[in-house]
């Protein structure tokens, strides 16, 4: 179990290293979807959201943009890793005799 834990935990820092060296390439043009929406003409009949945890992938209140990007990328690594274990441990309880 301890190996595992580690492996995790080199898993989640080498994610959150790549995130935050990376964070100064994310571009301020908008996705796909918003860019066929703008294309198209119709992304003023888009609702706005009644929550955003990360709104632009960036953390509220930071003002240096590039720093609040990364920090973002880094939130999202360790809520997908969390998940990720989570998700592991439930399906590794249902697959043991008696779990």
């Amino acid at each position: 179990m301890g190996r595992t834990r580690g492996l995790l935990l080199a898993g989640i820092l080498i994610s959150a290293v790549f995130a935050v060296s990376t964070a100064w390439l994310a571009s301020g043009e908008p996705d796909g979807l918003e860019r066929v929406a703008e294309d198209h003409e119709f992304i003023d009949t888009a609702k706005v959201p009644g929550y955003e945890i990360l709104p632009d992938y960036t953390i509220p209140g930071i003002e240096n943009e590039v720093l609040s990007t990364a920090l973002a990328g880094i939130a999202g690594v360790v809520i997908v890793a969390g998940l990720t274990y989570g998700f592991g441990q439930v399906l590794r309880r249902r697959a043991t005799p008696g779990g």
